[in-house]
């Protein structure tokens, strides 16, 4: 019995040893669980170091410099409609180990995932309209996303719930097939062609034809990004290929509707190859291509004149473009001076008064190149050239000659030309006009006056007149009576008789000085840029019909430069022409009709072909005219 006793409470014991060895298992367990659920849920806690399977590569990244703070930068896109772009780069760990966002799940030993290389996360969020629906969608996106992720944490840490992970899978294909044609209709809307990866993944490396720097937009410090763009959200790795192609036509590179010149305008990655003549914009592939060929001189439709010109090309190309010898940040505005330059009407007409309505905007930031450059030219308005340019104009010729590829951020191919002489300023790009051109010489070659001088300004000196003299074509041959008459009008008179050659503000300074200008129909004219505003000018127009153009070349002109005008027309009696062909002949009766045998004929024989003699008494009316401008004053 006792036996029987003893036997019993020996079961007994070991009833109750097994007892607290299932408390203890099941305690055990409790804490097991617990720590898993704590490694599961907060990867970034001490534990985890320790327990990290590869604490070499957290040693080595806890050693990089990373902000522990927000960067926010605004950035715009012209690819998307010049949109800004705000762009957060947040750190994923800071100093002390703190987390932000998503985080990637840490992984066992030996596996890689293309969330295991994430350090950085860079949001870029379209700044559409404010917060509204699209801050709601982004939101819910947000949440989404998160609870996708922590399911599949919680599901990959429970290898025998295979029904949990199919369900899962399901889920997260559902919730990447939405976001997939998100993305596709936000490019959609953008113009862009968006080709995805065949493979169910979230990640689209970005192009350059969305974003532009692609560098920033795909790594920041050699890490992968996160890039979210309302409404999609474009998720980048370095694992997944995928191509996002810029498809919309580049604008016309060049406009060839002007009268006076054709005119290309462009901007982009643009190479200079001065052996080729030619400029090369470099574009994508699935960009349509262009190409234009331009002589960059203001005398459109002029055959003998545009034969002197340079053709220059302008075209894109989505070939390896042609290394840099030189890059600049400053535009480059290309031009020619060969056609008629060497005439000082031409130089200014043609060359001077279009680059300054091109360049005026650039504030000097800009650089000159041209093309069948005469030296003795750029010495001459080297001033106002310095002006122009803070930069030493670039020659296209020696460029070619030393093999010189230049790299721009915008071109322009040609000058903006409008009437002769005239800038006008509902075309002017910059709202410019005739004057400021004036201005622009008065100042660049430090001409002293800005209006004429005043009756009663103490000094009692006479109103100057100064003659333009001729000495080849279109003589005034009784030079010296027109002086008289002057004098006798109650002029200073005097005679210029500048050459092409002469320094640019010897000739300014001494237009500057001349209250009253008068000279025949000519380039000389044009040194009606110097005179003060408020002065007069004095044209007299050869006989055969050349009204209309002597008012065109300098008659509007000096109006729209804020001068006085008078044109003077000569009669029969006061031309040469009399000498040379009968009364009866057309070119007395018909001046008119015989323009019909082209300008080359109309230079030879009614320009070139004639001296004038004033008719003194038809003249002195016009001296008492210009007397009475001077004391209006």
């Amino acid at each position: 019995m006792k036996q029987q006793q003893g036997g019993g409470g020996g079961l007994l014991g070991v009833r109750f040893e097994s007892q607290r060895f299932r408390l203890l298992s099941i305690v055990v367990g409790c804490f097991l669980i617990s720590v898993t659920f704590l490694l599961s849920s907060r990867p970034d806690a001490g534990a985890f170091d320790t327990l990290s399977p590869k604490p070499w590569l957290e040693e080595a990244r806890s050693t990089q410099t990373t902000p522990t703070t927000a960067i926010k930068t605004v950035k715009t896109s012209p690819k998307l409609g010049g949109r800004d772009f705000l762009v957060d780069v947040v750190p994923l760990r800071g100093a002390q180990g703190e987390s932000h966002g998503r985080q990637p799940q840490q992984q066992s030993a030996g596996e890689k995932t293309e969330t295991e290389w994430v350090k950085d996360t860079v949001i870029i969020e379209e700044r559409i309209g404010g917060a509204g629906a699209g801050g709601t969608e982004r939101a819910e996106q947000e949440e989404a996303e998160s609870g996708v992720n922590a399911a599949a944490a919680g599901t990959d840490r429970q290898p025998g719930n295979a029904h949990g992970r199919n369900e899962l899978g399901t889920c997260v294909h559902d919730v990447r097939e939405w976001k997939r044609a998100r993305i596709k209709a936000c490019a959609a809307v953008r113009g862009v062609d968006l080709t995805l990866p065949d493979r169910d993944a979230r990640t689209v490396p970005v192009s350059s034809g969305l974003f532009s720097d692609r560098a920033e937009t795909q790594k920041v410090g050699g890490r992968a990004m996160k890039l979210q763009a309302d409404p999609a959200t474009i998720i980048t790795t370095e694992q997944t290929p995928a191509i996002i192609k810029q498809t919309t036509p580049l604008p016309p590179l060049c406009d060839f509707s002007d009268r006076r010149a054709d005119i290309c305008d462009f901007t982009g990655d643009i190479r200079l190859d001065a052996n080729a003549s030619s400029y090369i914009v470099v574009v994508d592939p699935a960009v349509p291509g262009q190409s234009h060929k331009v002589r960059p001189y203001q005398r459109k439709g002029d055959e003998t004149c545009m034969g002197r010109v340079t053709e220059i090309t302008v075209r894109t190309s989505s070939a390896a473009p042609p290394k840099c010898t030189r890059t600049h940040t400053v535009p480059a505005v290309t031009f020619s001076i060969g056609g008629y330059t060497g005439n000082i009407f031409h130089d200014f007409s043609d060359v001077l008064v279009p680059l300054y309505n091109t360049v005026h905007k650039y504030g000097g930031d800009v650089q000159l190149v041209m093309t069948n450059v005469a030296p003795w030219w750029l010495v001459k308005y080297d001033k106002l050239l310095r002006t122009i340019s803070r930069y030493a104009p670039i020659d296209l010729a020696k460029a070619a000659a030393a093999g010189e590829v230049h790299c721009f951020p915008h071109a322009i191919v040609s000058l903006r030309a409008h009437r002769e002489l005239i800038i006008e300023r509902d075309r002017s790009v910059d709202g410019l006009a005739t004057p400021d051109f004036t201005r622009f010489i008065r100042r660049a070659l430090s001409l002293p006056r800005d209006a004429p001088s005043r009756v009663a300004d103490g000094t009692g000196r006479k109103p100057r007149l100064l003659i333009i003299s001729r000495s080849r074509t279109r003589i005034l041959l009784n030079l010296f009576d027109v002086i008289l008459a002057a004098e006798g009008a109650g002029f200073d008179a005097a005679v210029s008789e500048s050459d092409v050659g002469d320094e640019l503000t010897r000739v300014g300074t001494q237009i500057n000085s001349a209250d009253v200008l008068v000279g025949v129909h000519g380039a000389g004219l044009t040194n009606m840029m110097f005179l003060p505003p408020g002065a007069t000018l004095v044209q007299v127009v050869p006989w055969g019909g050349l009204q209309w153009i002597a008012h065109m070349d300098y008659g509007d002109p000096a109006e729209a430069m804020g001068l006085r005008y008078i044109q003077y027309e000569i009669g029969v009696e006061e031309s040469s022409l009399k000498n040379k062909y009968p009364r009866d002949h057309e070119i007395f009766t018909n001046p008119t009709g015989m323009h019909k045998k082209g300008f080359g004929f109309m230079r030879q024989t009614l320009m070139d072909g004639q001296n004038i003699t004033v008719d003194l008494d038809r003249f002195r009316g016009v001296l008492q005219e210009a007397l009475g401008n001077y004391l209006a004053q």
